[in-house]
């Protein structure tokens, strides 16, 4: 997708991939994945952020994302794990035990750029999280 901005135009797609810290299971129901997904596009919402796809199981996300040029990568995983961890112990504070020191997310994080072929490809990838049953032996 291409975004006309009064400055530039960009066709920026990257897959982010989030998981808690220690792979801990946090978001089992149904309830607290679509309350995740909510952050997430709340965050989206207010720094300019586009989510194009996201899916959430018990020990991460996927997110499909496209951003203006002038944020970089971090800036953006920072901006969306950092308020989304704030959200969920708000919301959720007795998931922070489960947690080494209660952090939500591990430090590190996946990213992947998309060309137009794959984006679709990686979407339907997201998409069909749902279907997937988790075990901890796998990589997202």
């Amino acid at each position: 997708m291409v975004i006309k901005k009064r400055t530039n135009v960009y066709q920026t797609t990257y897959h982010l991939v989030f998981v808690t810290k220690y792979r801990q299971s946090i978001f089992t129901t149904k309830e607290q994945q679509n309350a995740l997904k909510i952050y997430f596009q709340q965050i989206a919402n207010n720094h300019e952020i586009n989510i194009l796809t996201q899916e959430i199981k018990s020990d991460y996300a996927h997110l499909l994302v496209s951003f203006p040029p002038h944020y970089s990568i971090s800036q953006v995983v920072k901006k969306l794990k950092g308020s989304s961890a704030r959200y969920w112990f708000m919301n959720y504070p007795e998931t922070k035990s489960k947690l080494w020191k209660g952090h939500l997310w591990s430090s590190s994080y996946f990213v992947g750029t998309t060309g137009n072929v794959s984006t679709n490809v990686i979407s339907d990838y997201i998409k069909n999280q749902h279907n997937k049953v988790p075990n901890k032996n796998n990589n997202t």
